[in-house]
């Protein structure tokens, strides 16, 4: 019987490099991707698809959770809060959604659980990241045990992270020599045809393609 995880995939370039990672190491992929009312949803749904089809996963879930855009207190999903473009800033940046990760693992285990699936792969970077306190290594670290706890005997789910030391040049280039796709995902928080260029997530990506001396094919509206 083969081996099975389940994917967390965004749309973006860490996870994506992370489903791509799962495929590598054996594993028959679940995909989950969370529609939450974020500003770029349709875009980011559109990549997760293509991502999904490009690790061959054996099922793929698209979960809705309006409820974040009525917690709001995000730029993600609330319309009201500007997503800031003066660079990245010391602190939780105004792009943090509240719990966000560890929403998002409580449902995976949940799938997880149903399917038999042995691992649940996060594409969390710590060190490179936008200071999210849900993306620490020390945190999926307890939710994972957390999980094993409120879960039947016999489940036992590995959350692995392969990304979570890397920095984003990094991220880049392993995602370029595993074949990833980079041209099918996104990371700009805020536009949906044409990123931004200018937003933290873009700033973060544009700076790791530099740094990695590779072109980013994505369009840009700078």
């Amino acid at each position: 019987m083969s081996k099975k995880a389940v994917c967390i995939i965004s749309g973006g370039m860490d996870s994506a490099l992370s489903a791509k990672i799962a495929q590598k190491d054996g594993y028959e992929i679940i995909a989950l991707h969370f529609n939450y009312g974020q500003r770029t949803q349709e875009k980011e749904l559109k990549c997760f698809r293509k991502i999904a089809a490009a690790v061959e996963a054996r099922e793929t879930y698209e979960i809705d959770l309006p409820f974040f855009e009525q917690i709001g207190a995000s730029a993600l999903t609330d319309k009201n809060i500007d997503v800031p473009t003066g660079g990245l800033e010391d602190g939780v940046p105004v792009t943090y959604v509240p719990f966000r990760n560890g929403i998002f693992l409580s449902i995976a285990a949940a799938i997880a659980e149903k399917h038999g699936a042995e691992a649940l792969y996060i594409g969390v970077v710590e060190e490179d990241s936008s200071g999210y306190p849900d993306c620490r290594e020390s945190y999926i670290e307890q939710m994972q045990k957390a999980i094993n706890l409120g879960t039947k005997d016999e489940t036992n789910i590995e959350i692995k992270m392969p990304l979570v030391t890397l920095k984003k040049s990094e991220i880049v280039q392993k995602a370029l020599d595993l074949g990833v796709p980079l041209e099918d995902t996104w990371s700009c928080y805020q536009a949906e045809e044409k990123a931004c260029g200018i937003c933290d997530s873009c700033r973060l990506r544009l700076k790791g393609f530099k740094e990695a001396g590779r072109v980013d094919l994505i369009p840009y509206n700078i």
